[in-house]
């Protein structure tokens, strides 16, 4: 799939009227997908995320604005957040299978409709950047829609659109384009109600700092460098953008950050940072919330991060990491926080229907579709499945061992064996539904017309090749079952030996796996024409059947010894 994401940042927050209007736009354009529409109240600002194929991404974007500069007047606008037009910012980010540059050429081509098909002016910025002094949204945005009269000036002259200010400019204002990697934008809420002492703390942080002053260091006169610019103290997190700002509706301050590179500065270095810089201060941090949408290994990273802190073992389900993250970062301090809609996978899983997999079942429902009349879910989903339940039961006996009173000094040894389990699984549980999607490709193949003799080379190759990939996944499970193996083998070893039997069931769950996927590697080679193909990939599925009958073995001596004791 090709996918990038938009997120327009409209200057209304209040009317759920005009909200609704203009983020139900992007929904009239196939192929795209209306992922988070976030008010607030506050900043009179919403955040709308949308996602799709770039074509179509590009022709909702122009929609939206259009809609937004028909249902919001600038010229009326309050609210706590920087803002210069209706639709104030429009980035676009690669998700997948796009580059940057191609993102940039989708921003150039929106703010060109956008100026001559709408009469809006606007800058690019970011990546989609035409000079350098405008790749921060920060230097485009000086001035805010008061300022808006610059757009008259040689220096400030639109990047698209009109540079005279005319009444329908005045109703719409500046949009600002542009293209980037993923943004967060992450708030920290403050006990305190002082927006100074909040700005003081998102000062301390951000990259860019303060400006050096004489004697009072907020109305002390600015020390300028040779160039006669400020000289500036800078903060001590890199790309971090921030201010602080007192919301009404929540009673608080809080510090307003935006993290532009989060493999820079992920999410929970500046939830930690934030904390010590408040602590400093006098202040306390009571928790934090997003705005918009977060990647899904954002919130595994952070979970990984508060764990190794607790010397807690790594290796647990993501169901259960991003709990610890959702709870460590205060993610529920002002609202409850839905993963489901706040994770940009689980929402686009979600919208693109993904929740029809065979592993989003419930066991009882998986064991029914199995049983049912249907030839798939078969011998190899079951074996892939089977196996996945294996490795899991050598995962809770690492994870039980690294809590084991006593062997504190053990977490990190454990913890890697549980993470490599959980690996695993997870490949196994993708295993169950790719098995059963490569029998539905030989179906398919089989379906093809075959009127004419070009139809017939055609269904032909299409039956070869469908085939031939419904002889790999389950050698593929049978190799990944047996990497699940060395995890139970090292359960028996050295895990904790009340839970030895564990162990010793996960093996031979996996012992099952591997040879229910080599049965159907073979079954599977009978109608492939190709027979190097098939003699290379039996030759791997029997070396795999005769590794984890051996290992297999090795585990039921060990659980019986111990048993014996």
């Amino acid at each position: 799939m090709r996918i990038i994401e938009c997120i327009p940042n409209i200057s209304e927050g209040r009317d759920m009227v005009k909200i609704q209007a203009i983020a139900g736009v992007v929904e009239t354009v196939k192929g795209v997908m209306l992922l988070d529409v976030d008010p607030g109240a506050s900043t009179n600002r919403t955040v709308i995320t949308f996602a799709g194929e770039p074509e179509a991404v590009a022709d909702a974007a122009v929609l939206l604005i259009q809609k937004a500069a028909e249902l919001i007047d600038m010229r009326n606008h309050k609210g706590e957040h920087p803002r210069q037009g209706a639709t104030d910012v429009c980035p676009f980010v690669p998700i997948a299978g796009v580059t940057m540059e191609e993102c940039v050429e989708i921003a150039r081509r929106v703010g060109e409709r956008v100026g001559q098909e709408l009469g809006i002016p606007g800058y690019f910025y970011e990546a989609a950047a035409i000079t350098p002094v405008r790749r921060n949204l920060a230097n485009c945005r000086k001035g805010e829609y008061e300022a808006l009269d610059k757009i008259s000036t040689l220096e400030w002259k639109p990047d698209f659109g009109p540079s005279i200010v005319t009444d329908a400019v005045k109703k719409s204002g500046i949009t600002t384009i542009g293209a980037r990697n993923f943004l967060v934008a992450y708030n920290v809420n403050l006990n305190t109600t002082s927006t100074r002492r909040a700005n003081a703390i998102a000062f301390d942080i951000r990259e860019a700092g303060r400006t050096l002053r004489e004697g009072d260091p907020i109305t002390g006169k600015p020390i300028l460098d040779e160039n006669g610019e400020p000289k500036r103290i800078p903060g001590t997190l890199k790309s971090v953008k921030g201010i602080g700002w007192y919301i009404e509706e929540y009673g608080i301050a809080q510090l307003s950050l935006n993290l532009t590179d989060i493999s820079v500065t992920p999410v929970h270095i500046a939830f930690e940072e934030s904390c010590s810089k408040a602590s400093e201060r006098g202040i306390r941090v009571t928790g934090s919330e997003l705005v918009g949408l977060i990647p899904l290994q954002s919130m595994l990273d952070a979970a990984d991060h508060f764990l190794i802190k607790q010397e807690r073992s790594l290796g647990i389900s993501e169901h259960e990491k991003i709990k610890i993250a959702v709870k460590s970062l205060g993610l529920d301090d002002l609202a409850p926080f839905k993963p489901e809609e706040k994770i940009i996978e689980y929402v686009l899983a979600s919208k693109m229907g993904s929740n029809d997999r065979l592993i989003q079942m419930s066991a009882k429902n998986l064991a029914n579709e199995t049983a049912s009349e249907s030839p798939a879910p078969g011998g190899g989903s079951v074996s892939a499945y089977v196996g996945a339940l294996g490795v899991s039961l050598g995962v809770m006996v690492a994870n039980l061992s690294a809590h084991k009173r006593g062997w504190d000094d053990r977490w990190k040894e454990f913890s890697d064996v549980a993470e490599k389990g959980m690996r695993l699984q997870k490949e196994l549980l993708r295993l169950v539904d790719e098995d059963t999607a490569a029998f539905n490709r030989i179906m398919e193949a089989f379906g093809l017309p075959k009127n004419s003799e070009e139809e017939k080379v055609a269904r032909a190759n299409a039956i070869e090749m469908s085939s031939q990939y419904a002889m790999e996944i389950p050698l593929k499970t049978a190799a990944v079952a047996l990497e699940g193996m060395d995890v139970c083998l090292a359960m028996v070893k050295s895990g904790n030996p009340n839970s030895i039997t564990d162990a010793g069931v996960g093996a031979l769950c996996i012992r099952a796996a591997v040879l229910g996927a080599v049965m159907n590697v073979r079954i599977n080679a009978g109608g492939i024409k190709d027979k190097n193909f098939t003699s290379r990939l039996l030759e791997k599925a029997a070396m795999l059947e005769k590794k984890v009958e051996e290992l297999e073995l090795e585990v039921r001596n060990l659980v019986k010894l111990e048993i014996e004791k």
